[in-house]
């Protein structure tokens, strides 16, 4: 073809070097025609003829490949195609042109091995495995070991040398290359561990105070693990940080289908009694109390006449308390409440008394994971019990606040 066109150029009257000359200048025209050809051909016509056919198939998997460019890098394959078809044209730099466009090549297939391995990645994550089998840090180290051999191969391209060669002063280079790597080494085993003792996986709502973390975790890398805070901050979080230092996971609650409850009302020690006879009766009109009063009086009158107790002394025998009878109509509107899991521990306990008073502690659990409904059910359950306090002749403590001083003062001046 060559020569056919400096036949045409000689026979237009040009001759010697000035044939040459536009013989080539002719040929590299028409390489960078064919060039923008082939460019216009791969990108206007096949790039939009590929997302059509693609969203006509009812496969999902080759839409992935199309987001993620594989596409429009291999479109990059065609000008070193056509260069290449026609390097027998400059024997003086035949042997140039090849390594410049083999390493083009080498580093557009890198590109491409890139893409399919992000799309990969994002076809895998549409299965419900990869919430506890994560193959992104995987995916990466195989990302920096073909990003590794494709640059010794692009630089043996370049220099004319087998790659092996290379490969081999690598060896010498082996701390170097251990001390740049080293977080993405340690990072990688700690994926490993991370992954197949099932310690995180993506979805997971995990506290990490050491580096601020309390969110839900978006991401596991090679390196690190990305968690979104409820405050929609991210923390990024050393992957081998979370086989060394302790988290809490929370995925346990969120698979037991129930939250835990576990806070106490403080009582005024003082305002704990013995029950009178017309409190009882009073407290009797409660529907949670009716049988459990009606069988505690039963009891104690029996275990009093057996014993042939004088309950004229209040102190003698036994006796019904407000802190008793109250922590029972706890248990029982705990127990009759929607909002509680009824197929986990329920328990109104009294706990050591301190300098708050005597704390009350109801350790439940809601029939809810889900944080609004959860603190909903809590804070009703509360409300409640402050408000039917002093139904039972209790106090609920709390530190003498200003209001507390002003009102002792006006007390004492009305006096």
């Amino acid at each position: 073809m060559q020569a056919w066109i400096e036949e045409r150029v000689k026979s237009l009257g040009a001759a010697g070097e000035t044939s040459a000359v536009l013989t080539t200048v002719i040929v590299v025209v028409a390489i960078a025609v064919l060039c923008v050809l082939g460019n216009l051909i791969a990108r206007k016509v096949l790039l939009r003829l590929v997302p059509k056919l693609i969203r006509q198939n009812k496969y999902t998997w080759d839409d992935k490949l199309y987001e993620n460019k594989v596409f429009h890098r291999t479109a990059h394959l065609v000008t070193p195609l056509i260069i290449g078809f026609f390097t027998g044209f400059f024997p003086d730099l035949e042997i140039w042109l090849k390594r410049i466009l083999s390493a083009y090549v080498t580093f557009v297939l890198l590109l491409i091995i890139d893409s399919l391995l992000n799309a990969a990645d994002d076809i895998y994550r549409s299965f419900d495995i990869s919430k506890t089998r994560p193959i992104k840090g995987i995916l990466q180290v195989i990302k920096i070991i073909a990003f590794v051999v494709g640059a010794i191969v692009i630089v043996s391209s370049l220099i004319g040398q087998n790659p092996l060669i290379l490969l081999g002063g690598l060896g010498a280079l082996s701390a170097v290359i251990l001390l740049v790597f080293q977080n993405a080494i340690l990072g990688f085993v700690a994926g490993i561990q991370l992954t197949s003792n099932d310690m995180i996986r993506i979805g997971d709502w995990i506290e990490m105070p050491k580096y601020d973390a309390d969110g839900f975790v978006t991401d596991i890398m090679l390196t690190t693990v990305k968690v979104r805070n409820f405050d929609n901050t991210i923390t990024t979080i050393p992957a081998h940080a979370m086989v060394q230092d302790s988290f809490r996971n929370w995925r346990g609650m969120k698979m037991s289908g129930g939250r835990r409850i576990k806070r106490s009302i403080f009582i005024d020690v003082t305002s704990i009694r013995f029950l009178s006879e017309e409190m009882i009766e009073e407290l009797s009109g409660i529907e949670y109390l009716k049988e459990y009063i009606a069988n505690k009086r039963r009891e104690i009158d029996i275990y009093n006449k057996e014993r042939n107790i004088d309950v004229s002394v209040p102190v003698n025998g036994r006796r019904m308390t407000n802190i008793g009878t109250f922590r029972f109509y706890v248990y029982n509107y705990l127990r009759n409440h929607p909002g509680i899991h009824k197929g986990m521990t329920l328990m109104v306990r009294q706990l050591a008394p301190g300098p708050n008073g005597l704390p009350l502690e109801i350790y439940a659990f809601t029939a809810t994971t889900e944080w609004t409904e959860y603190e909903n059910i809590q804070s009703d359950i509360f409300d409640h019990l402050f408000a039917v306090l002093p139904h039972f002749g209790l106090r609920a403590f709390q530190d003498p606040s200003g209001y507390d001083i002003v009102s002792l003062g006006k007390k004492e001046v009305s006096g």
